[in-house]
């Protein structure tokens, strides 16, 4: 899929936020934006797609952001959707799209769980350093 697409993350987690770093990192033809979950457009997006923003355990991935064909992933399909898009050997990460939905987005549950106390939480969603400030539309 080509275009720009947009992550949807926790601001405060401490595991988003390091997604975020590593796609940062490795997104050389620079095709993700970010926005959090807390923000304004992130809560706007969430409505529009009838899902609840004030549930902030799931990452989203609008895909084709801003076009009339884009798409809302969620939980693994989401974060599938990222490793393959990436490219490389994070690509490898798409076979897993062969155990079943249901299997993947239980262990996606699961770590969804326990981030905060694994990873931590930040009383505040961080900002991003300059050099990638103009990745985020909504922080």
């Amino acid at each position: 899929m080509t275009g720009r697409h947009l992550i949807l993350y926790d601001g405060v987690c401490g595991l988003c936020n390091r997604l975020n770093r590593f796609v940062l990192e490795r997104d050389t033809g620079g095709v993700f934006q970010f926005a959090s979950l807390q923000s304004r457009l992130g809560q706007s997006i969430l409505r529009g797609y009838g899902r609840d923003p004030d549930k902030l355990e799931t990452l989203y991935v609008v895909v084709n952001y801003g076009s009339e064909s884009a798409v809302l992933l969620s939980k693994s399909r989401a974060a599938l959707f990222v490793l393959k898009t990436l490219g490389g050997p994070w690509r490898l990460a798409a076979s897993l799209r062969v155990l079943p939905r249901r299997l993947r987005d239980w262990a996606y549950d699961l770590v969804a769980r326990h981030r905060y106390r694994v990873f931590g939480r930040y009383e505040n969603c961080l900002m991003p350093s300059p050099e990638y400030a103009n990745r985020f539309i909504d922080v």
